[in-house]
């Protein structure tokens, strides 16, 4: 699977210019392209980007200015025709400041620096003791919910929703840092608003799933049908 990459900068140009320079690298996958910080809200609540490219100035709100505003923001790279504002940018931890114009050698060093942070950030460390629970915030607690407890989670734009077998939590979090937490060996994604214990599929067809513990369908999305099909051991339709 690719780094999903983000694009935020108000000039086409440089827009068209990192899109063709993102299509050159295979292991780059764009999300989305956008023109102005708002555009992008929908993409970066979802929690499913890896990499993004901004400008700094853009109207309304700067590209720092952004960055600051975001609880879990993903890896950056700031792309910007004024020099002058690198040292904001790495106070915010940017992996790279790449001031315009720029050639594709330049990009391609930058991309270079950021996939080496992703690749260490998502290496498992085989020795290490993998946890069975998390703590979440619900309200002014913290609780700690074992892994077993889980039927499933919702994801609720900036917010997730822990369904359990007896209550429920609403935490303030990120599908994707939820996601991050839980683990593969007994959790799979079903839907984009959805993750599922393994043990508590009852059954499942092509657009639903029945849980033992709770009565309630949950829907299955159609880029996740196939792969929960192959985690079975079945063939896609």
């Amino acid at each position: 699977m690719g780094i999903k990459c983000l694009i935020i900068d108000d000039e086409p140009l440089a827009r068209e210019t990192i899109e063709e320079y993102i299509a050159k690298i295979p292991s780059l996958e764009l999300v989305a392209s956008c023109k102005h910080v708002f555009e992008s809200l929908e993409y970066m609540n979802n929690g499913d980007i890896d990499l993004l490219f901004s400008d700094i100035h853009m109207p309304e709100v700067n590209g720092i200015d952004f960055i600051k505003s975001l609880q879990n923001p993903p890896y950056v790279i700031f792309i910007s025709a004024y020099p002058n504002y690198a040292v904001d940018g790495f106070d915010l931890d940017a992996l790279d400041y790449i001031v315009k114009p720029f050639s594709f050698e330049r990009f391609l060093k930058a991309v270079n620096k950021a996939s080496k942070a992703i690749f260490q950030k998502a290496k498992v460390v085989v020795d290490e003791p993998k946890p069975m629970h998390l703590f979440v915030k619900d309200g002014h607690k913290l609780h700690r919910v074992m892994f077993e407890e889980i039927c499933y989670v919702e994801g609720m734009k900036d917010y997730v929703k822990l369904v359990l077998k007896e209550r429920a939590i609403i935490t303030h979090l990120t599908m994707k840092r939820i996601e991050d937490q839980l683990s593969s060996d007994k959790f799979i994604r079903i839907q984009k608003s959805f993750i599922v214990k393994k043990d508590e599929i009852k059954s499942f067809n092509g657009n639903e799933i029945d849980l033992y513990s709770l009565k309630e369908k949950i829907p299955i999305g159609k880029l996740y049908r196939d792969a929960l099909m192959k985690h079975f051991g079945l063939s896609p339709d």
